[in-house]
């Protein structure tokens, strides 16, 4: 039986949506949790990540980028999630250690 560890909670948050990104780290500002911060810098830079190659793709309104930009949404959201869930600090691939470095705005 593993132990949850502080920050969890704000670590769940972060997931739901780009929102529950930004409640997130609202919420994490008078505690500042590790796990929490670290969880909150994935997500943010996922969800930058969505947004940019979303509004990259709709130049071309091609049926088949824009489904593999999904799919790769899903499938990098699900790993940080289940890592998440796990108790784990694993960065998700191709863009975890950028947002770990980049968002240190995010305490």
């Amino acid at each position: 039986m593993s132990v949850n560890p502080k920050g969890k909670t704000t670590a769940i948050v972060s997931y739901l949506t780009g929102v529950g990104t930004l409640i997130a780290i609202t919420m994490n500002m008078d505690d500042k949790h590790e796990f929490a911060r670290f969880h909150i810098r994935q997500n943010f830079g996922l969800n930058l990540f969505f947004l940019g190659f979303a509004l990259f793709i709709s130049q071309w309104l091609n049926m088949y980028a824009s489904m593999g930009l999904y799919i790769s949404y899903i499938v990098l959201w699900t790993y940080g999630f289940i890592g998440m869930l796990n108790n784990k600090k694993q960065e998700i691939p191709f863009i975890g250690k950028a947002s770990q470095k980049w968002f240190t705005f995010i305490n």
